[in-house]
């Protein structure tokens, strides 16, 4: 999905591993992620909620997000409904 929304930059070769930032490493904008979080919902549902992850979060924790984290959120959401 991360090079899906990538793909629209021209980026979908850009290698992606759990310590990569969304923001710093990425450089993806705000829309970026709500693209990310369309396409989490389309996979997932209402089982992950991006929105509701990110609103938990401070601002630093936002601009310093990495890919392991919201792995690691999408994980305990699907385990938590039993999908694991």
């Amino acid at each position: 999905m991360i090079e899906q929304v990538l793909g629209e930059y021209g980026l979908d070769d850009t290698e992606i591993g759990m310590d990569t930032r969304f923001g710093r490493d990425l450089e993806l904008e705000s829309i970026d992620l709500v693209t990310l979080a369309g396409l989490l919902e389309d996979r997932y549902g209402r089982l992950v909620n991006f929105a509701e992850f990110v609103a938990s979060m401070e601002l630093e924790e936002i601009i310093e997000l990495s890919v392991g984290r919201l792995v690691e959120y999408v994980c305990l959401c699907l385990k938590a409904a039993g999908r694991d």
